[in-house]
């Protein structure tokens, strides 16, 4: 089962608030008024430590009000801002490597609420190019990241590992062959709107030709590492609503647990 972050996140924010909200409703003014009537029994008001243990707040109070504020700023940063992913496959190389962390912008594509992810407000439309997190069509607890290749009205088609977008060859130049003495795979650069990225190739991989409409409020994406991933040549379109943001930035890299994270460069993603 996958660890939906998002929805625990918007339950304990909801708890936390709910917890403080009924505590300074219900049992704040209860403990005003007893220390009302304490003083009205001593004669004199109470101070000190006398006053301070009439007001205290229980454990689970002080801590609802403490992590509330907390918890709601990174709620509306993750949900509306920016969001941290890590790359968990070699789908996306040699632009991204496994254990990059990625900043993704929440907002570019548009505002969406958490876990439901309906748009309230909209903003811009992906361009071919562009990558993108979405939630996986096939399983939308899990979160994918592609390169866009083709937008709404687009035909593309993809013959002996070229990319045609509505009829017109996208521009590869090789770089290397790796490795240089008994090649299996080819480093090239690929123009798409005239926008370079780099993408893989490898050398003994079949073929796998085939061509796409785009219908309207969809997308088609593409892995770099163009024969080790599962894209829409294998499951169709990513459909509009199911769009989580454009990745912007590595921030970090951390591959596993017994190597260090590496905050010598930030990369931006293109």
């Amino acid at each position: 089962m996958n660890f939906d972050f998002s929805l625990v996140l918007v339950l304990v924010t909801a708890l936390a608030g709910v917890l403080w909200l009924i505590d300074k409703l219900v049992f704040a003014p209860k403990r005003s008024q007893a220390l009302s009537q304490a003083e009205a029994t001593a004669g004199r008001a109470l101070e000190g430590k006398e006053r301070d243990a009439l007001l205290q707040q229980p454990g689970w109070a002080d801590t609802a009000r403490s992590m509330f504020p907390v918890l709601f700023v990174v709620l509306i940063l993750r949900s509306f801002l920016y969001e941290p992913f890590q790359i968990p496959s070699e789908s996306m190389l040699p632009t991204l490597k496994v254990g990059d962390f990625i900043v993704v912008n929440k907002y570019h594509y548009g505002l969406r609420l958490p876990v439901l992810n309906t748009k309230i407000v909209s903003n811009n439309d992906p361009e071919r190019g562009d990558v993108i997190v979405f939630r996986y069509p096939e399983d939308t607890s899990i979160n994918y990241i592609k390169r866009v290749v083709g937008v709404p009205g687009d035909v593309i088609t993809y013959k002996d590992k070229v990319l045609y977008v509505n009829g017109e060859p996208q521009q590869q130049e090789l770089l290397a062959k790796l490795p240089p003495a008994r090649p299996t795979k080819l480093l090239l650069n690929e123009q798409l709107d005239g926008k370079k990225h780099r993408i893989f190739r490898d050398v003994y991989r079949p073929v796998i030709d085939g061509t796409w409409e785009v219908p309207e409020g969809h997308y088609f994406v593409l892995g770099d590492n163009r024969d080790n991933s599962k894209d829409s040549r294998y499951w169709g379109f990513v459909p509009e609503a199911l769009l989580v943001g454009k990745a912007s930035a590595v921030w970090m890299h951390w591959e596993g647990f017994f190597s260090f994270p590496d905050f010598s460069e930030v990369r931006q993603i293109n």
